[in-house]
């Protein structure tokens, strides 16, 4: 099926009788007839539901879907986007790993990465996202587990070149972890790139509407793990808490997202809940149709805004003027997203002061939704950073973030003319 066919139609199959809408399954526990039945439930040995806190079927209709927009193998949806990334790389790092990751990358994501997770033991190598390809193989230590980046970098718009970071993963025998929240599958599909993994904020595009937190993980299956035995033993060696399973022999091309879910799901439990996964797919059935209108209303905002006299300068990868443009051809050719970062006369003053006289245009610590907002990243979302580290991410102190909905493209321009006139 083509992707608006799998936005509505992938992961879920009704049978005759049954409810065409995906079921909410607002059930902790499961019933079986046997405690044989049940065990061979937590032995792995069948399929099935016992305990929401790992799997619930509503959530995993959705992932499902998810999944196929992808081209993915397997798929599981997680409580937020920063519990995904958290799960992507933790599923194959531990206390003594080294990970390499592009500096690039969302606040949130980078103080995960550079401070909790550097707590838990894990080493990271944080690389600008053009270095060279030497310079990127220089980064790797023997004990690297994963390359992790950002397709669109949230709020830089930093287009990753998947085929180069892919080829270094490749070649230093580690998989390439992607969050492509910002193109959605609907504009990049990495998996066709080279990636291994995906991780989507499904609070973003997918849902669309503010309405629910979420993050989904999807493994493409294509990373040999048995290729490479003693640098992932939590997937090629046998697993005592589950007597003795080796997943990587036992589930094939399911194997990461069946470790994540039995193990790390099981004793962390970051799952939404049945509802949310719901209102999730509700947004997804539109994402196609969402997504086509947000790249083609951020295209003509920052065709506006790169015009405008009390514009310093404009960053869109959609912009001929963009140094990303041509990578955005390459990787998302039938558009971006709707994200439009700028700065005005004035700096951050400048900025903060623009933003108060906007109408339209919501301030608010999100993005990527029907609505459009706006925030200044340097005083909220990354202000856990310094200068130094706001610098090598592409986040300047003037930066505004633009999130452009999906309202008439003449009120959105309106707004931006008014505020800008005021300033």
């Amino acid at each position: 099926m083509e992707k608006e066919t799998e936005c509505i139609h992938a992961g879920y199959n009704p049978k005759n009788g049954e409810p065409r809408m995906i079921p909410i399954i607002q059930s902790t526990t499961f019933k079986y007839d046997t405690s044989e039945d049940m065990g061979k439930l937590f032995d792995l040995e069948a399929n099935g539901y016992f305990y929401t806190r790992l799997q619930n079927p509503t959530n995993d209709y959705v992932a499902n879907k998810i999944c196929a927009l992808e081209g993915g193998s397997a798929a599981m949806l997680t409580s937020s986007g920063q519990a995904a990334n958290f799960y992507a790389i933790f599923n194959i790092a531990s206390s003594g790993d080294h990970v390499v990751a592009s500096n690039s990358i969302y606040g949130g994501t980078y103080n995960l990465f550079n401070v909790t997770m550097r707590k838990m033991g894990i080493e990271f190598t944080f690389v600008d996202p053009d270095c060279s390809i030497e310079e990127l193989n220089a980064a790797f230590k023997e004990n690297t587990k994963a390359v992790f980046g950002e397709t669109i970098a949230n709020p830089a718009l930093t287009v990753l070149d998947i085929e180069k970071f892919a080829l270094a993963a490749h070649e230093h025998g580690v998989p390439l972890i992607i969050d492509n929240t910002f193109a959605t599958p609907i504009h990049c599909r990495p998996f066709e790139w080279g990636c291994d993994i995906v991780t989507h904020s499904t609070t973003k595009y997918m849902d669309g509407h503010d309405a629910t937190v979420g993050g989904c993980i999807v493994d493409s299956g294509h990373f040999n793990w048995l290729d490479y035995p003693d640098k992932f033993p939590g997937l090629t060696a046998p697993d005592e808490s589950y007597h003795g399973i080796v997943y990587a022999q036992k589930f094939g091309k399911a194997a990461y997202i069946t470790k994540a879910t039995s193990q790390l799901m099981r004793d962390l439990g970051s799952i939404p809940a049945p509802m949310n996964a719901y209102l999730l797919n509700l947004g997804l059935e539109s994402l196609a149709l969402r997504m086509e209108r947000h790249a083609s209303n951020a295209l003509a905002a920052a065709k506006f805004l790169e015009k405008h006299k009390k514009v310093n300068w404009v960053n869109y990868p959609g912009l001929p003027s963009s140094r990303y443009y041509a990578l955005a051809n390459k990787y998302m050719p039938e558009g971006t997203c709707g994200v439009v970062v700028f700065g005005v006369k004035g700096g951050r003053e400048g900025a903060e002061e623009f933003m108060k006289h906007l109408k339209l245009a919501m301030i608010a610590t999100h993005v990527a939704d029907a609505r459009t907002c706006v925030l200044h990243p340097a005083s909220s979302t990354h202000r856990q950073l310094t200068d130094k580290e706001l610098e090598a991410g592409g986040v300047s102190g003037d930066l505004i973030r633009f999130s452009v909905g999906i309202e008439n493209i003449n009120d959105i321009i309106y707004d931006l003319k008014q505020a800008l006139e005021n300033l």
